[in-house]
């Protein structure tokens, strides 16, 4: 099957072959796809590497197996900071390579010197970043990690707080319910479907809502949230007046409660 990368800041998936459509998610700079086939002059019908499929312009992506092959041999760093500038040098005077946001993948090039690392593109450019804008690409977890896991979860959920609310969006530039927490998720190693629903096949099961605990997931039609512990919840919403990643509360008495969303849980859902 044909591969590609994404090589663009962020590769929008459409839910047809136009950019006058519904989004249905977003692939990030330096991710992998398969390429499904060519669904009209110049769109591909892609998957990305956790299940999701929709239809990408041919620009944002590098079309090229070998390419490819090569990617995944290297050592991989993943992009931590909300979103970060890669320079031509190793000072802030440089000009920007290019422009990323959290969840892009970039590969180190030797030893990090004064806070700077050089990093490579997956379409072969270079440049320079702040060593801490960077983090470990995690792809697998372990259920003997649970309360690290779970802390992991929420402090990444948290760290989304106040970006505004996109459709089928999933950085700190826009980003919707789902996108949320299936990036909360895969950032700590964990790969959940990318809808608000459970679907079979993947790590999230169904589990009493008694059984609640910080990380865990809460699904309500159309919509899931993540669970923080004492009753309170991160999501991204756009209701108005919250539009975007916000807190709430389970508690009636509360001053951030949704009636719709305290009263409508369908599900809830756990890894562990």
């Amino acid at each position: 099957m044909q591969k590609a990368l994404v090589v663009s800041t962020i590769a929008p998936l459409m839910t047809q072959p136009s950019e006058r459509c519904e989004r249905a998610d977003e692939a990030l700079c330096g991710m992998e796809v398969s390429v499904l086939g060519c669904a009209a002059d110049g769109w591909w019908r892609v998957r990305t590497h956790y299940g999701y499929e929709g239809f990408v312009c041919a620009r944002y992506l590098l079309l090229d197996n070998a390419a490819a092959l090569r990617w995944a041999a290297l050592p991989k760093m993943v992009v931590t900071k909300g979103c970060c500038d890669v320079l031509s040098e190793a000072r802030v005077q440089g000009w920007c390579v290019a422009f990323l946001t959290r969840g892009a993948v970039v590969s180190p090039l030797g030893e990090a010197a004064d806070g700077w690392v050089r990093v490579l593109f997956c379409d072969g450019r270079m440049g320079f970043t702040r060593e801490s804008y960077l983090g470990e690409l995690r792809t697998a977890w372990s259920p003997a990690d649970e309360e690290t896991l779970r802390r992991c979860f929420a402090d990444t959920a948290l760290s989304y707080l106040g970006t505004h609310y996109r459709w089928g969006g999933k950085t700190p530039l826009g980003i919707d319910c789902s996108g949320l927490v299936s990036m909360s998720y895969l950032l700590c190693g964990v790969t959940i479907w990318r809808d608000a629903k459970l679907k079979e096949g993947y790590p999230l099961r169904e589990i009493s809502c008694d059984r609640l605990k910080t990380g865990d997931l809460m699904f309500f039609p159309g919509h899931v949230a993540m669970y923080l512990g004492d009753g309170r919840y991160v999501h991204s919403t756009g209701k108005s007046g919250s539009d975007g990643v916000v807190l709430g509360s389970l508690d009636p008495a509360a001053p951030d409660y949704r009636e719709d969303l305290g009263h409508g849980i369908t599900a809830c859902g756990s890894i562990f």
